[in-house]
């Protein structure tokens, strides 16, 4: 096994940022393992990267299913497990039942979308994080392993493509 060492380049825009994904593509390291740090967020297209599949519309479409099967419980089948007939009106009236199963299957759609947000949000945070000062300035970091052969060659390369700084990364805490 090789040692690797995590790298840490700094840029000032998001073009060299961009050009950068490519040159660490072209030394054999995956886009899917440069970590992009910014201070605002960034679409992952604009580094030229692929669309992040996002878990968040599945957890609000079953919260939606959910909703409405409670909404149609509560509103059907609950009546009929107590009757009570008043002026010869239907036990589910049509215009009520629609108004409790819209609430139901926004109430828990809503709820489900939160616990997905906060979920792949990967909260609760529990290992160290890289902190960058400069990233507070509006500067963009690329955190990447390599190995130990390549540093030289991996740095010099990024440099000539517009990066502020590179140098090996360090746990700090803000």
């Amino acid at each position: 096994m090789s040692d690797t060492i995590k790298l840490l380049a700094l840029f000032g825009e998001i073009d060299p940022a961009a050009d950068a994904v490519d040159i660490l593509e072209e030394f054999g390291i995956a886009s899917s393992s440069v970590e992009v740090v910014t201070g605002s967020p960034i679409n992952p297209m604009m580094l030229g990267r692929h669309h992040v599949e996002s878990r968040v519309p599945k957890f609000a479409l079953g919260g939606a299913i959910a909703g409405a099967g409670l909404g149609i419980f509560l509103a059907q089948i609950s009546p009929n497990l107590y009757k009570i007939y008043v002026g010869g009106k239907p036990l589910a009236p049509g215009a009520p039942t629609a108004v409790v199963v819209f609430e139901m299957v926004m109430l828990l759609m809503l709820i489900a979308t939160f616990i997905g947000v906060f979920l792949e949000s990967g909260y609760p945070v529990l290992d160290k994080k890289e902190y960058v000062p400069e990233i507070s300035d509006g500067d963009i970091a690329l955190v990447f392993d390599c190995e130990l052969s390549q540093q030289a060659k991996l740095a010099e390369a990024l440099n000539q493509g517009g990066a502020k700084l590179v140098r090996p990364a360090e746990r700090q805490h803000p």
